[in-house]
């Protein structure tokens, strides 16, 4: 979590080898991303804002995802599919498609895959209030399946039914990090957009 600006897009990036960056070290499943793609197949992503060949239709842009990974299509998880009724509109082709209509691709494309690491950026910025309650839902079901789930928002009552753990940044470094439980206890409070103010304006918070 963390105001815009603070470098939640440019982590992701960066996990996912998109930036490389200056310093440091990033690990996944114990390797380092360095010099190595092939951890990304075990990821799902939804950027917050998915750019596709504007002339291909919703059907092309998926079969051109199936080529590309080569994955057997009785593993495919195509829940969102028809849970957002992309299944009535694959004929469309992506520069007729409303902004909302887009991010509902990117979200059923995250998940296709039946990946085990999620990061979704942004999910539900776009989304009108149906669909954005259809993906928190289907995030919630996974996450109770064991993956790996990273949400990237700063529309933090969006989160309140789906994290565990708090990771807020600030100016690109990391301010704090809580389980979600152990922050409501320390906050009294029951909801993010309130826990967090709190936390920040105590004496006892210190920046990392």
């Amino acid at each position: 979590l963390g105001p815009n600006g603070c470098g939640k897009t440019t982590l992701i990036k960066s996990v996912l080898g998109m930036v490389l960056p200056d310093k440091g070290s990033i690990e996944f499943d114990k390797q380092s991303v360095f010099g190595n793609w092939q951890y990304r197949k075990q990821i799902g992503y939804m950027p917050q804002i998915g750019r596709y060949p504007e002339n291909m239709t919703i059907a092309n842009v998926f079969e051109m995802m199936k080529d590309i990974r080569k994955e057997d299509s009785g593993l495919l998880d195509e829940e969102l599919i028809s849970g957002f009724h992309l299944d009535e509109l694959m004929r469309k082709k992506m520069h007729t498609l409303s902004g909302g209509t887009r991010q509902k691709v990117s979200a059923a494309l995250a998940f296709l895959f039946d990946p085990q690491v999620l990061i979704l950026d942004e999910p539900t910025a776009g989304l009108d209030p149906l669909a954005s309650e259809k993906l928190k839902e289907k995030i919630v079901r996974e996450k109770e399946k064991g993956k790996l789930i990273l949400i990237t928002s700063h529309v933090l009552s969006e989160l309140d039914d789906l994290v565990t753990d708090v990771f807020y940044l600030q100016e690109g470094r990391l301010a704090f990090h809580r389980k979600w439980v152990d922050l409501k206890t320390e906050t009294g409070e029951e909801k993010l957009a309130k826990a967090i103010p709190k936390l920040m304006m105590s004496t006892e918070f210190i920046l990392l």
